[in-house]
């Protein structure tokens, strides 16, 4: 039994078809890229598996569960943790106080929602700067922040969209790193990255998206070697 299966999902906004019936399906401890050019559908496809929008049809199963239409906070009890695009945490909190929040929602009690933000701080390199404000901090630092609070109770499935994005190298080994031990742990990811070094670096698998449809699964060398994933990032005259 697959860990997420995304089945015949479809999502249109007026007359633009966001997503059109794509069906994949992840496996407990996969770790897979979600790629495909600006507009494809894939920030969309997070949003619908995060409980941020619904879909118009199709279904979606965690566990062999279904999940459709569930809100964000109960799919986050469930183990469905999302990194956004743009950041979103406290910025008049400090970057513990930010993990301690999002521990204590999740149930975690006081003290243990302290050690866990504390060793979060600590793998992410973020402990020099754990009584400053978010709002203080780097971009990169932010987005390190609310990457962690992913991870303060650990998630049946990680969904990251564009971690690294605009982020300092140093951070985004950083991140990297900590990717590659979870993931060397059992942690199932989605992650949506136009960043194609890291992708083939990180994910053994890749799913590319063009138009709101699925195009290409497989391994992340293969995906990308493909002659429909290359025309749809660069155009036909690419073939």
């Amino acid at each position: 039994m697959p860990c997420l299966a995304i089945k015949n999902v479809s999502k249109a906004f007026g007359g633009l078809k966001a997503i059109d019936n794509a069906s994949f399906s992840i496996e407990a401890g996969e770790l897979v890229g979600l790629i495909g050019p600006n507009g494809s559908g894939k920030t969309t496809l997070l949003n619908i598996l995060s409980g941020h929008l619904s879909c118009d049809s199709g279904s979606v199963e965690l566990d062999g569960k279904p999940i459709t239409g569930l809100r964000p906070e109960v799919l986050a009890r469930h183990g469905v943790l999302r990194m956004f695009q743009l950041t979103r945490s406290f910025p008049r909190m400090s970057a513990f106080d930010n993990l301690m929040v999002t521990g204590c929602a999740l149930g975690l009690s006081q003290s243990d929602a302290e050690q866990r933000a504390l060793k979060l701080l600590e793998d992410l390199s973020l402990t020099r700067i754990m009584g400053l404000d978010a709002g203080q901090l780097s971009g990169g630092q932010m987005k390190l922040l609310e990457f962690g609070s992913c991870f303060m109770v650990p998630p049946r499935i990680a969904l990251l969209d564009e971690p690294f994005a605009a982020v300092h190298p140093t951070l985004k080994e950083i991140m990297s790193g900590f990717i590659r031990r979870r993931y060397a742990d059992g942690q199932t990811f989605i992650v949506v990255s136009h960043d194609m070094p890291v992708v083939v670096e990180l994910c053994p698998r890749s799913v590319c998206m063009n138009a709101g449809r699925i195009i290409a699964d497989g391994t992340t060398r293969t995906v990308l070697s493909d002659k429909v994933v290359i025309e749809a990032y660069l155009g036909e005259a690419a073939a």
